[in-house]
């Protein structure tokens, strides 16, 4: 195991009780340098899950809860006249950060969640024609009720694509339950987390995670895995190069949380559901709601 990553974790999991895959997924995809999305019921801990990743990893952090009336500008910020200078003075939305928290993001109407998925692929915004490049590192941690609540707006599948990983919290297991309870939900122990590393060791862990090697015949692996969803009659449509560079990229950091500076089977097993869980899209409504991404693990060979 990485002795970085794993104090990491262990930080995380004093507050996030019982939920140490859905954290180690979380780090995973923030190491791959993508974004997250949290698709749960309100209350399973989405938002507390965002506030703690952040605060472990030292980076700034803001939050943005959208909502129906919610515009672009609210966002990416707004320049406003200065009568005193004569000038208009550029006052930069909640984007400029290192993590925003998009909460509950299908709430917001179509225009304002394209505004900021195109920050997300860019890194930038150009705002009255003058581009502005966004902090580094950055990342967006959306959080969205199932489409089926009221007053949302699904995301479509090109938005859906910008996300590396999607997951789930779930239900906690009893036991961590219990001691969520004992601590009123462990907020006061929130108060107490302190940065574990900084944005500069997070960027070089990065870096790190990129030199992870891939050999060929973990390529051959990985590619089966591609075809297999595009032969499929059972999906509209198969995955698609670029899930194809998220599944390495995330492959590569597990790796690299499990001490390792080579990735194997078993890296692309663990991030697979997450990668393509969001991607992959049904024919039929019979078979929505299943788990096929352990039924494609368990039918493609590892060599």
């Amino acid at each position: 195991m990485n002795p970085v990553t794993e104090r990491i974790l262990a930080a995380a999991s004093k507050i996030i009780l019982g939920k140490e895959h859905q954290l180690r997924l979380a780090l995973a995809c923030i190491l791959a340098r993508g974004h997250l999305l949290i698709e749960d019921l309100p209350g399973m801990g989405k938002t507390i899950l965002a506030h703690v990743i952040a605060r472990v990893l030292g980076l700034e952090f803001r939050r943005v809860q959208f909502t129906s009336d919610l515009l672009p500008v609210d966002i990416l910020g707004v320049s406003v006249y200065d009568r005193n200078e004569a000038t208009f003075t550029f006052h930069p939305g909640p984007v400029f950060t290192n993590v925003l928290l998009a909460d509950e993001i299908n709430r917001a109407t179509p225009k304002t969640q394209s505004a900021l998925l195109e920050v997300m692929e860019e890194r930038q915004t150009t705002i009255e024609g003058e581009t502005r490049t966004l902090p580094s590192p950055f990342f967006v941690i959306a959080t969205q009720n199932p489409a089926t609540h009221v007053g949302t707006f699904p995301l479509p599948e090109s938005q859906l694509d910008r996300f590396l990983m999607r997951m789930d919290i779930g239900y906690p297991d009893a036991r961590s339950e219990r001691n969520l309870l004992m601590s009123q939900g462990g907020r006061e122990n929130f108060a107490e987390l302190r940065p574990v590393i900084n944005a500069d060791l997070l960027i070089k862990l990065q870096s790190a995670a990129q030199d992870i090697h891939v050999s060929d015949a973990l390529l051959d692996y990985l590619q089966a895995l591609l075809e297999h969803t595009r032969q499929s009659a059972r999906f509209t449509n198969g995955l698609s190069p670029r899930a194809g560079l998220a599944l390495k990229q995330c492959a590569q950091a597990w790796a690299l949380m499990q001490g390792r500076d080579f990735v194997a089977p078993e890296d692309v097993q663990a991030v697979f559901p997450g990668v393509a869980g969001h991607r992959l899209h049904v024919v039929s409504a019979s078979d929505a709601g299943k788990n096929w991404a352990d039924e494609i693990l368990r039918s493609v060979p590892v060599g």
